[in-house]
């Protein structure tokens, strides 16, 4: 069963930066779909950023410009590289992957369980 585990959330600055990695327990090439998600203090879940397996990339428009999310295939490991972090970026970052299982487009998903983002001003 693949798991998603995320590391390099912490405490910092506004204006800081952070790089936070989800390594998987297996193939990365396993998910059609790599995501982050946040969950900031009362508020929703909310998709920060996006990847397809052919390296297409999608971003929340409050965070566009300022992170970035790639993936590294060699390593099965997936980043967020955060720049300019502003307190409202405060939050919980899940890894999450999806796979499409039939042609009727439902997926399998895998979530990890979190890392925590604290921005301060």
């Amino acid at each position: 069963q693949v798991q998603l585990v995320e590391s390099g959330g912490g405490l910092v600055q506004a204006g800081g930066s952070l790089r936070l990695s989800c390594a998987t327990s297996g193939n990365i090439f396993r998910f059609d779909y790599m995501a982050w998600h946040r969950q900031a203090p009362g508020k929703q879940r909310e998709l920060v950023a996006g990847i397809t397996s052919g390296g297409s990339t999608n971003y929340a428009e409050s965070v566009k410009g300022r992170f970035t999310i790639s993936r590294d295939n060699a390593k099965n490991t997936l980043y967020l590289q955060m720049t300019s972090l502003r307190p409202e970026d405060t939050g919980v970052y899940y890894c999450n992957g999806d796979k499409v299982v039939n042609v009727e487009g439902a997926r399998a998903s895998s979530w990890g369980q979190g890392t925590q983002v604290t921005v301060s001003s």
